[in-house]
């Protein structure tokens, strides 16, 4: 049986579904993402982790959060890999899928019909706040979707945006805190002048 933290309810293994961990940086995605997978490999099911092969920031194949705290994973260029990685899993997740092509979301919607339990943590949003690779069409075919937030490095308010400090205008940017903070709404948009 497979466990739904957000229902509190038993499910039979045969129901499979997707869950959504979204936010800005530093909000704790990675970090819950973690936690929901260890807590599965402690209820003794069988776990597989990916995360895109692009982001060797903290290590090549483990997932790493912020806070250092790490679980073995498998680095993929491909979401396509996944369906072909998966195989004989119960719980799958996924680590900064933002990176990820727009076939993760059909990738996401295979294993749930299979009964798989999927995991998925990311960006919802760029440095320009719009809408960040396939975390948008996830959040809209996911049973349960949970937003984290940071703290406003500005003001301490919650803060939902990632502000890129660096003049680089590429989407794609894999950086750390040289590069981005965390901003609240006004701080983001300078509307507390």
């Amino acid at each position: 049986m497979l466990f739904s933290e957000h229902n509190l309810a038993l499910r039979p293994a045969q129901y499979g579904s997707i869950e959504i961990v979204c936010g800005s940086m530093f909000s704790g995605k990675t970090e819950e993402l973690i936690r929901r997978l260890k807590r599965a490999q402690y209820a003794r099911l069988n776990v597989e982790i990916f995360k895109p092969a692009v982001d060797k920031r903290y290590d090549e194949k483990l997932v790493v959060s912020h806070d250092s705290n790490s679980i073995p994973s498998t680095p993929v260029d491909h979401s396509s890999a996944i369906l072909l990685l998966s195989s004989s899993t119960q719980v799958v997740g996924i680590d900064e899928a933002q990176f990820f092509d727009d076939g993760l979301t059909e990738v996401c919607v295979k294993l749930a019909n299979s009964g798989i339990w999927v995991i998925v943590a990311g960006l919802d949003m760029d440095f320009q706040g719009q809408p960040f690779g396939p975390i948008p069409n996830l959040m809209a075919v996911a049973e349960h979707v949970t937003k984290v937030h940071a703290v406003c490095i500005q003001c301490g308010a919650p803060a939902n945006y990632s502000y890129r400090l660096t003049k680089d205008t590429e989407t794609v940017l894999l950086g750390e805190k040289e590069a981005y903070e965390p901003r609240c709404r006004p701080c983001y948009f300078g509307l507390n002048k």
